[in-house]
Order: structure tokens, then C-alpha cells, then sequence
């Protein structure tokens, strides 16, 4: 088997975060779900648009944040996600190249257009996101570059990208051609509602053993095991695949791995601005101690070092240089 040329590929949704800080009446005014994540259509995604304040227009999506986080660390990345052939289908490009990482998918012409998330940022720094997909649910399994895939050690997949027919075949095709080189898959739940509509395929696939390693949320975590307690969903889920990271914001995180429990706190922070992005940068700091061989306590720590940078500031791309965050930290 050949040695990997690339530490992470991703595949995930190309998305564009529109973000602007709102009060909490404004949430309730439109009817929002306070803190979670709403797909909407083309007609909605207009109406709340016209209703948010001053906003910023940021590249986002879950496994390009992941991506961003780990090229500031240092790793080799490559992106498979679509674009539409229009202005934020160009600045989601430009903006992921700019940032070190490979991107190679052909812009599809014609609607819909390129995704955004629509995002009202309360003064506690929760985030209320509303996604209009667009073009990105229409990425076929023709665009992967199955040899690009082969030659990363791991391949990354955000579960929000599982919910459209066309990505999902996608990502299935992209997990053989991972598992067939012999490299490891990593996968996020993303969203307890995701869970709700593809819990019964997450759990095949790790009860197939195709998932390396899972990434949730103590809220994922529930929700996939159907255990409310905490500990008892990380003892029905921990033995099924070889590395388990969970989540729990403030409360820091846990990472089971070879039945060996490892946990840290979660980093201070003087002031929570913004919390979008904390799992996606989590992801991306755990990720880049892993492909390096780094014990899992320090995986853990790396991840906490990232989501604290993200959370400090609007958008879901590092701001503040990860390299000398990660130096002050461990040394």
C-alpha cells in the first residue's frame, strides 16, 4: 500500500454563511428554531434574508470549516463539494483554495444556485441556522477522484451532506474507494435531525465496521443510541467503532479508543461570540493530532485549543494563528 500524499480529504456541503447578530424577539418574531439547524427553500431562505440586519457573507460548511482548521494547523487537504456556476459559488471556491486546500469540483451550471446558511446570531453567542442546500445536494458520484480519495489517510464526511439522494451515493461510493486503499473514514453526525431521518443508515454503516472514526455531540450521541444518559450512550456506541470523539460544550470532551477512556476540559474563553463552527474546529484540531500519531488525550486537547479560537469571534474559519495558539498551549 502506498503512503498517503494527503492527510484529510472531505467531502461536504459548499455553503456560504450569511451571518448577522440579531436580539431574541427577532427568533421568536420569525418563528425559529433557537440554536438549531432549519433546511429551507428557495422562497424562505428570500424572506429571512430580507429580515436579517447587517450581515457578513463568510465561507462556511461543516467539513470545508473542518478542512480550514486543519490546513491552519499545518495538514494536506483536499475538498470534493459543489458549487453552482455563480458569485458565491466563486467566493466559496476562492476562499478554500486561498486557505491551502485542494479543490477541484466542476461548477454546475444553471439553478439552483450555490448553498448559504442563514445565520442569526444571538447576544449569547447561539446560532440559529437556516440552510438552503442549492446546488450542493446535487453532487454526483461522477465527481469524485477516486485516486485523489485513495491517496488521503483519512476521508472526512459531514452527515448533513447524507439527507440529499445524489451526495449520499456520493459519499458511499467514496467510502469504498477509501476502505479499498486500506484508509481510515471519519464521520460526523452534524445535527440530531439528520439523525432522526438517516439514524438507521449511520448505525449500518457502524455496525458494518465502515466508520473509523465518529464525531458527536452529547445531543448526536442520544439521539443515535436512544440513551438519555450520558455515560450509557458512550458504552453502547464505544465498542462499535475504533475511535469515539464526543462533544459537550463547556463540559469539554471524551474520546474512547481501544476501550480507553480520555477526556479533557473544554478551553476558557474570555467572551462567547459565536458559537457556529465549534464541532467543525473541534474535528479539525483532533483530526490533525491523529494523522500525526499524537495520543488521544492530545487529539482531544488539540480540538478544544480550535473550537475555543472559533467561538471567540463571528464565522466558522480560524481568524487567530492556530499554529501559535496550539505552541502557547502545549508547548
Amino acid at each position: 500500500m502506498s503512503q498517503p500524499s494527503i492527510d484529510v480529504i472531505a467531502i461536504g456541503n459548499a455553503i456560504v454563511d450569511v451571518m448577522s447578530p440579531c436580539d431574541d424577539a427577532l427568533i421568536e418574531r420569525l418563528g425559529l428554531e433557537r440554536g438549531g439547524m432549519t433546511l429551507i427553500d428557495t422562497e424562505q431562505a428570500h424572506a429571512l434574508y430580507d429580515a436579517m440586519g447587517p450581515a457578513r457573507e463568510i465561507s462556511g460548511g461543516s467539513a470545508a470549516n473542518t478542512l480550514a482548521g486543519l490546513a491552519a494547523l499545518g495538514s494536506n487537504c483536499a475538498f470534493i463539494g459543489q458549487v453552482a456556476d455563480d458569485q458565491l459559488g466563486e467566493v466559496f471556491a476562492h476562499d478554500i483554495r486561498a486557505g491551502g486546500i485542494h479543490f477541484a469540483t466542476a461548477a454546475r451550471a444553471g439553478d439552483p444556485p450555490t448553498a448559504r446558511c442563514l445565520i442569526f446570531v444571538t447576544p449569547d453567542g447561539q446560532r440559529t441556522m437556516n440552510t438552503f442546500l442549492g446546488a450542493s445536494q446535487f453532487l454526483p458520484a461522477a465527481a469524485l477522484d477516486e485516486s485523489l480519495i485513495a491517496s488521503a489517510r483519512v476521508l472526512y464526511l459531514e452527515g448533513y451532506l447524507w439527507d440529499p439522494e445524489e451526495p449520499r451515493a456520493a459519499m458511499r461510493r467514496a467510502i469504498a474507494a477509501a476502505r479499498n486503499a486500506g484508509r481510515e473514514v471519519a464521520f460526523t453526525l452534524s445535527d440530531a435531525f439528520v439523525i432522526s431521518r438517516h439514524g438507521d443508515d449511520f448505525r449500518a454503516l457502524i455496525d458494518a465496521g465502515e466508520i473509523d472514526i465518529l464525531f458527536a455531540n452529547h445531543v448526536e450521541l442520544a439521539a443515535l443510541t436512544g440513551e438519555d444518559d450520558f455515560d450509557a450512550g458512550l458504552a453502547k456506541l464505544a465498542p462499535k467503532v475504533p475511535v469515539l470523539v464526543v462533544t459537550r460544550s463547556e463540559q469539554g470532551a471524551v474520546a474512547i479508543k481501544g476501550g480507553e477512556r480520555s477526556e479533557v476540559p473544554a478551553q476558557p474563553v474570555a467572551h462567547v461570540v459565536d458559537t457556529t463552527g465549534a464541532g467543525d474546529l473541534f474535528a479539525a484540531g483532533f483530526l490533525h493530532g491523529h494523522v500525526r500519531g499524537r495520543p488521544v488525550a492530545e487529539c482531544l486537547t488539540l480540538g478544544a485549543i480550535a473550537a475555543a479560537e472559533i467561538i471567540s469571534h463571528y464565522g466558522a474559519r480560524p481568524e487567530a494563528d492556530l499554529k501559535e495558539l496550539v505552541a502557547e498551549k502545549l508547548g
